[in-house]
């Protein structure tokens, strides 16, 4: 898990093919690898991955060919730079939001406007997706952290202030350029229960007798 608070911005030093997909060699910018062992969890641009090799200032990690179809890493060139976050451990603070790391869709950055010392994001949004996605929810974009401030008909609105344009690779995004989204988590497993639930369950109230039938001590 992670929270979409970017802690470094990386670099992609090299791709090697290997048998359909890829290994990704990166350099770590400002991250902190000190604690990082092999087999560990790395978000790279929204992307949850599994460090496969460590170095001085670098890690290298494998994407599959699932990833390389579902996210926009196949893109990446030698020298792109990319949003980096370790795994949330349980004692740090949320700063942003609970992010997986498995990319629900790719975006497209429709326009972008100056809002005083901010810089307001139009983003295009799938089809599929825009049922997750909702004014003052939480977004996950190439793996930062952000709030929705308005919906347009496919499109939602992000405001980022200057220090998130400093510290991520938003402060790049372009018109047009595509972006790793994925939605808020609890509304992703909110319409799966309720799917899922009869209609029946969803009228029953919570009773010592219902509890009881279903084996709690009451």
């Amino acid at each position: 898990m992670f929270t979409g608070i970017i802690e470094a911005l990386g670099q992609v030093r090299q791709l090697q093919p290997q048998g359909g997909d890829y290994r990704m060699t990166l350099a770590s910018g400002g991250l902190d690898l000190g604690d990082v062992k092999l087999g560990d969890s790395i978000a790279v641009s929204g992307v949850c991955l599994t460090v496969v090799d460590l170095h001085k200032d670098g890690f290298a990690v494998d994407i599959s060919r699932e990833t390389l179809d579902r996210t926009l890493l196949g893109s990446l060139k030698t020298g792109s730079a990319v949003n980096l976050e370790k795994a949330l451990r349980l004692a740090d603070r949320l700063g942003g939001h609970l992010v997986a790391g498995h990319v629900d869709g790719v975006g497209q950055i429709h326009s972008i406007q100056d809002s005083g010392r901010s810089r307001v994001f139009a983003v295009t949004a799938p089809r599929e997706l825009l049922r997750y996605i909702a004014a003052k929810g939480s977004i996950c974009v190439d793996g930062i952290s952000l709030t929705v401030n308005a919906l347009e008909g496919d499109r939602f609105l992000l405001n980022l202030i200057p220090h998130t344009l400093s510290q991520t690779t938003a402060a790049a995004w372009r018109v047009g350029q595509r972006v790793n989204l994925e939605v808020d988590l609890v509304a992703r497993y909110l319409e799966r229960w309720v799917a899922t639930v009869s209609d029946s369950a969803l009228k029953s109230p919570i009773s010592r007798e219902s509890l009881a039938a279903k084996g709690y001590p009451v």
